[in-house]
């Protein structure tokens, strides 16, 4: 099988922060709420995407 070590260090690093939470999913969900606090400067806000009636959904079909 492949080995990506891209996505090997990804996982190390998820295990560890969740680890570090205990993987209390709760403290993981309000560290990274306090983390985007912090940085609303750098936060992205995309506008909704609304479908029209009138057009079908482009998923479906």
């Amino acid at each position: 099988m492949y080995k990506n070590e891209i996505l090997d260090e990804i996982h190390s690093y998820r295990e560890e922060y969740a680890q570090s939470f205990q993987y209390d999913l709760r403290a993981i969900f309000n560290d990274l709420q306090q983390k985007q606090l912090a940085h609303k400067d750098r936060l992205v806000k995309l506008p909704i995407k609304r479908w029209s009636n009138k057009s079908p959904h482009p998923t479906a079909g």
